[in-house]
């Protein structure tokens, strides 16, 4: 029987054990934590079923007058629903963590029941290759005892860690990292988030959701630099409507902590001052301590692990998955990363990695979805592509609900017609995009989108009228 081992628990290594154990390997997953990884267990579910709460208060806060709803000013009888006027965020995270964990446990026991190993510990490659092709894996536990393991192809998914700053390093009280958060059991009064990425827009829109003076330091001159910049800059004026203080081109140098409070100085001299300070700002692979480079696993200069596009290595059976290749920081892509990875070495029909099918998510009020090529492919001329953006002000269904931000952005090619890549801002996004993925997978038209009946009324309508709109300026020969 073929033996696989794997490093890692997170969404590549379980995701490629339930496939290795389906396809007749004997599968040992090799993880400290908790299958599910950081994605699960301290990074993707707990965030997201944060923001789930402060969702809930935007939405109320946001609409309740304008939807003609009704609210007390005084807390009303014990009988009677009261109006949102805060949160127990000690109470939310506790059902973070709860919701964590549970989902850890089903992970753990969906490849117990495939027929997977779990090994509770540290793994190190061993340098070397037997003649037969083997590898061997050193397995080191809590108490320090060891066991090793033989395996025909091993897979490292040890997924990153928090980037930390020398002079900002959390306490985990005051100063944190976006791991933990979590052990808060009061919210912050003034929350001062470094880094204007995904991870810090996200956390910096849902603490002010939920009753956060938040201000936002971003060394670049405007909110999430990597994505579409027309989604960003709605993004910001509804951050900035809202009451956040969004400093731009403001890079933070140091923070510390001066009594119950925080002070951040960034690199013009300029200081702030808050009562929490979240250090948002990268994330570094778990590379370091597992063998990699003694086992001529080929390292970039971040750290990194060098994969191609069926997740190979540069050392003979051994692949890699997720956030320590670098690839693409999303749960999705670590996935396929390790399915590919088990269907290559097990000899089953494989597809290599194709990163312009992928759609991602920021899980920020208004979401920002994004599949195929982008507004910068299209601006850079890596791509000729017609472009429309539709705003949801428009949409019928967006006027009932209150909707005013937002838009959806097709890219389509002017000869063709194929659909290769879109943005939707809008709430709950990440539903939105997938009609748009799957015309971007499967090379269908703006014509063929067109001609797709929606529900009326709904959000979604906005896609097939941009797509008609397209198929217009493609007739007209604009």
């Amino acid at each position: 029987m073929t033996r696989i081992v794997i490093i890692g628990g997170g969404p590549g290594g379980y995701e490629a054990a339930l496939v290795g154990a389906q396809l007749g390997a004997e599968v040992t997953v090799v993880d400290c934590d908790g299958l599910g990884g950081a994605s699960v267990l301290t990074d993707c579910v707990p965030s997201k079923t944060l923001i789930a709460t402060a969702e809930v208060m935007t939405t109320f806060d946001s609409s309740y007058e304008e939807l003609g709803i009704i609210v007390e000013d005084d807390t009303p009888h014990i009988d009677r629903p009261a109006r949102v006027v805060g949160v127990d965020l000690g109470k939310v995270n506790r059902r973070v963590k709860r919701l964590a964990l549970a989902q850890s446990h089903d992970i753990t026991a969906s490849v117990t029941r495939a027929g997977g190993r779990v090994v509770r510990g540290r793994g190190r490659l061993e340098p070397g290759q037997a003649v037969d092709g083997s590898r061997k894996v050193t397995v080191t536990a809590a108490d320090g005892t060891e066991e090793t393991l033989t395996a025909d192809a091993v897979l490292i998914a040890t997924g990153a860690h928090p980037r930390e700053i020398p002079d900002a390093l959390p306490d985990g009280e005051r100063i944190l990292n976006w791991t933990q958060v979590y052990d808060l059991d009061e919210l912050p009064e003034e929350l001062i988030v470094v880094g204007s990425g995904v991870t810090g827009a996200e956390f910096a829109g849902a603490y002010q959701a939920l009753g956060s003076r938040v201000t936002l330091v971003s060394s670049r001159d405007r909110v999430l630099p990597g994505e579409d910049p027309d989604a960003a800059a709605v993004l910001e004026d509804v951050f900035r409507r809202r009451g956040m203080n969004v400093m731009s081109r403001s890079r933070a140098a140091s923070a510390k902590r001066v009594g119950d409070r925080v002070e951040v100085t960034l690199s013009d001299g300029r200081t702030i001052s808050g009562t929490h300070c979240l250090m948002a700002v990268g994330s570094i692979p778990n590379t370091a301590g597992v063998g990699l480079e003694e086992a001529g696993v080929k390292l970039k200069d971040s750290g990194h692990i060098w994969t191609d596009k069926v997740s190979r290595t540069s050392a003979p059976g051994v692949y890699a998955a997720g956030d320590c290749t670098g690839v693409f920081a999303l749960a999705s892509v670590a996935a396929m990363q390790g399915r590919i990875a088990m269907y290559h070495f097990l000899g089953d029909a494989v597809a290599p990695l194709n990163l312009k099918t992928v759609s991602a998510n920021v899980f920020t009020d208004p979401e920002i979805a994004t599949v195929g090529y982008s507004q910068a492919d299209v601006d850079n001329g890596r791509i000729d592509a017609r472009v429309v953006k539709l705003p949801l002000l428009r949409n019928p269904r967006a006027k009932m609900q209150g909707i005013r931000d937002g838009f959806v952005k097709l890219f389509c090619r002017p000869g063709t017609g194929i659909v290769v890549g879109g943005v939707v801002v809008s709430p709950r996004a990440s539903e939105l995009i997938h009609p748009i993925s799957l015309a971007v997978d499967n090379n269908l038209t703006v014509e063929q989108i067109a001609s797709a009946f929606t529900v009326y009324p709904s959000l979604s309508g906005s896609i097939a009228e941009v797509a008609r709109q397209l198929h217009t300026r493609k007739t007209a020969g604009e």
